[in-house]
């Protein structure tokens, strides 16, 4: 549908859908894709979603959970999300008190596993801290685990953060997270492209994982398995060229798997900090991470020549 609506505009769109007939030039031009779809069983599942579409019932929804809509083109719209290209959101649902595209324009995605080990969540707590501290917005995904622990690390430092949902703004998913979403709100911002009432689904979250990408100068996966939403993520990430890092973890770690082989693969540049991800992803030259310190032994303060005549003494004994 994206590549329907920047051909011929939305109002076109829709009445094309609503006839059940596609322009000739559009059906000429997916033809020549490489992966030719199925544009008849596309149009009927557009049709279903328009005929069960409410749009005056979703705005006075969104209305009354004290959220907002915005669109392509209007002042509040991240324009990042144009790269998206043909698969860019028609509109968000907005609900917070922060300005969305001001919050992301130094942002860094936090994603990894929700099943995190007390270590993810540890790391994932100090990026949400040290990024926002140093003026970066935290983006991520407000499920359990690493999302959670960066969003909370987030609020801690005072800074907004923004939360991507797979389902409507108004819907609480997961359910353990009303209180987080409502700080949230009060801090940040909780965005979504569904519209108020929809449940969240895995196709859901897997669509919304772009989102996440695109709104970031970069992301960080902290903690994910081999096959995870996290290097979903961070697959989007590199296909629109964002920076991408991963933390390493215990080699025995399943949870830290996902990273690796990001890492072994030289997808994804390491990180073991806030201060070493917003190098990566800040001003060349500007942002550089401090050198790690190490402590200054005696032997260390000696020239060249004295430290060749103790390395000549024997550990034991004289010499002679």
């Amino acid at each position: 549908m994206g590549r329907l609506v920047a051909a011929f505009g939305a109002p076109a769109a829709v009445e094309a859908i609503r006839n059940r007939a596609l322009p000739p030039e559009f059906i000429a031009r997916e033809a020549e894709q490489e992966s030719r779809p199925d544009l008849s069983s596309r149009l009927n599942a557009w049709y279903a979603r328009l005929a069960a579409a409410n749009p005056p019932a979703d705005l006075e929804a969104g209305e009354g959970s004290g959220a907002r809509l915005i669109i392509p083109g209007t002042p509040a719209w991240p324009t990042q999300l144009d790269q998206l290209g043909s698969s860019r959101p028609l509109g968000l649902w907005v609900h917070g008190s922060a300005d969305l595209r001001f919050a992301c324009l130094k942002s860094v995605a936090v994603v990894g596993a929700r099943a995190a080990t007390p270590y993810g969540s540890h790391i994932a707590a100090e990026f949400g801290v040290g990024l926002s501290e140093a003026g970066w917005t935290v983006v991520s995904g407000g499920a359990f685990g690493v999302d959670g622990a960066a969003h909370r690390g987030a609020l801690a430092a005072g800074s907004p953060t923004v939360v991507v949902l797979a389902c409507g703004v108004d819907v609480c998913y997961p359910r353990g997270h009303d209180t987080l979403f409502a700080a949230v709100r009060g801090q940040g911002v909780v965005i979504s492209e569904c519209p108020p009432g929809v449940h969240p689904t895995r196709a859901r979250f897997l669509i919304r994982n772009r989102l996440i990408a695109a709104l970031s100068r970069g992301t960080v996966v902290v903690e994910a398995a081999v096959r995870s939403g996290a290097l979903n993520t961070a697959t989007h990430a590199l296909s629109l060229n964002r920076h991408l890092g991963a933390v390493p973890g215990p080699v025995t770690s399943g949870m830290s798997a996902g990273c690796h082989k990001l890492l072994r693969e030289r997808k994804a540049v390491c990180v073991t900090s806030p201060e070493e991800m917003i190098e990566l992803v800040g001003v060349i030259g500007d942002d550089l991470a401090p050198q790690a310190r190490v402590s200054v032994l005696p032997r260390d303060r000696l020239n060249y020549v004295t430290k060749r005549v103790l390395d000549a003494i024997p550990a034991r004994g004289g010499a002679g």
